[in-house]
């Protein structure tokens, strides 16, 4: 996740973090938040640009976007054009990233142009939250089978809260946590010999020290393994 943090945006900052953990980045997130509104500019298709650049430096095959806000008029015309040219330039994988309607006070905001759901738009790539499917009311397992050969990334994470529930902030909790069918979806994905990536994406916000924060990755860590057919941490 590209962010505020100086590491996150620099090429040798993340290769020193690859070399220290003996860990590969194997995706880039855009800085497409609102809390990342300033990082790289105010042209989504600069920071698009510089996530793909960023990624193909560090060995990542994959950048995640989040379809374009509705106040972004000129990006959202073009941007198709603009993922699939990015993806050209870099041979890196730009999945476009399944979100979820916006509700303040019983009243949805339309926040996303055309709107939240990728199956709405011509990509040829897709990343699956289930954190994300479960505030939009969907069923992932229902997604995963819609999204077909275009399902390239998968963030790993799970949601209770229902699609009329007041929210404008997801929740990322741990997998088998909330109602996701996210085993079956690995399973599946598993059977399938699906080549793409599983990547976790959890809130730790509760962990009371690092060593409980540790604890909660490894247990997410064992749940991807456990359902992909992989050997279980001990």
């Amino acid at each position: 996740m590209v962010t505020r943090e100086p590491v996150t945006q620099s090429v040798d900052g993340l290769k020193k973090l690859i070399d220290t953990y003996e860990m590969p980045v194997l995706s880039i997130h855009a800085p497409v938040l609102l809390l990342t509104h300033f990082v790289w500019g105010r042209d989504p298709q600069i920071k698009l640009e510089k996530s793909a650049e960023l990624a193909a430096n560090v060995g990542a095959s994959t950048v995640v976007v989040h379809p374009p806000f509705r106040w972004q008029s000129t990006y959202a015309d073009k941007f198709l054009d603009i993922v699939r040219q990015t993806s050209e330039n870099t041979g890196i994988t730009i999945a476009v990233e399944n979100m979820f309607p916006w509700k303040v006070r019983n009243s949805q905001m339309q926040a996303y142009a055309p709107g939240p759901d990728p199956r709405e738009l011509d990509c040829d790539a897709i990343t699956l939250d289930f954190s994300h499917a479960a505030l939009s009311g969907h069923d992932s397992m229902e997604l995963t089978l819609e999204y077909g050969e275009r399902l390239r990334h998968v963030h790993l994470t799970d949601g209770s809260a229902a699609a009329d529930d007041n929210r404008i902030f997801d929740e990322h909790l741990l997998p088998g946590y909330g109602k996701q069918p996210v085993a079956e979806v690995l399973q599946h994905l598993a059977a399938q010999e699906w080549d793409g990536h599983v990547v976790a994406e959890v809130n730790t916000r509760k962990a009371k020290s690092e060593e409980e924060r540790l604890s909660l990755l490894v247990e997410t860590l064992d749940f991807a393994r456990l359902h992909l057919g992989q050997t279980v941490s001990l």
